[in-house]
């Protein structure tokens, strides 16, 4: 089958500040990432991981550059798109290290919450739902509130609300960095998973490297520029 692109970023830039407090973080950026794919990104604290995942996230204002979501060009120096928080309501998901569950809803509605915002009903949202709450191992949690819940628990519950308005990418902040090592191999075994069973590219942020050779490539930010290490899944 051929890849399909998911995201494509073309001499992508990011500064901050003028003068004698200009900054360059990002320098002529570029890569492409397919759907299917689970991609690390690796770089020393400050080099811009962040800054450059939530610029693909349409959060964070480039300075200049292109950015694709699929085939679509949305970014050329401007915004091209009217409204970003609708691409990201319903073309990328986010993850953090943090669940950020909303604290007085129970997990179900939760996980349904965006998908509701994006105009499904309620029992279309519900359907999708429980079916990923399965897919977790969580479903008998529906009716539970995320302070009930294992910090584990809770973080797949989060995996699960970032897939529920079925987007092209997720974009997954040091997912695993407040787990112990066996439980952030499972979250990364998990996202590789989701990457392959559904189809979704998940670019995710990480210092621990022993979490490496489970994704497929590596992008790295060196001299403010991304190189990418094709790797072999274990």
């Amino acid at each position: 089958m051929d890849k399909q692109q998911a995201i494509k970023i073309e001499k992508l830039n990011k500064n901050f500040g003028k003068d004698d407090s200009f900054i360059e973080v990002i320098k002529d950026a570029s890569c492409e990432i397919n759907k299917g794919e689970l991609v690390a990104l690796v770089a020393p604290s400050g080099a811009g991981k962040t800054t450059l995942l939530m610029m693909i996230g349409c959060v964070e204002d480039p300075t200049s550059g292109k950015i694709y979501i699929g085939d679509e060009l949305i970014y050329d120096n401007k915004w091209l798109i009217k409204d970003r928080r609708k691409i990201r309501r319903e073309k990328i998901g986010f993850i953090f290290q943090s669940h950020y569950l909303i604290p007085f809803l129970n997990i179900i509605d939760n996980i349904t919450f965006v998908p509701e915002l994006n105009g499904k009903t309620k029992k279309e949202a519900r359907v999708k739902a429980i079916d990923l709450l399965k897919y977790f191992g969580i479903e008998n949690k529906e009716k539970a509130m995320p302070s009930q819940l294992s910090g584990g628990q809770n973080q797949r519950a989060a995996i699960a609300r970032a897939l529920a308005n079925e987007p092209q990418i997720i974009l997954a902040d040091e997912p695993t960095a407040a787990l112990d090592m066996q439980r952030s191999v499972d979250v990364v075994k998990m996202l590789k998973k989701i990457a392959t069973e559904q189809n979704v590219a998940i670019v995710m942020v990480t210092h621990d490297e022993r979490m490496l050779p489970y994704c497929d490539k590596v992008m790295k930010i060196k001299d403010k520029k991304i190189v990418i290490d094709e790797k072999t899944s274990l």
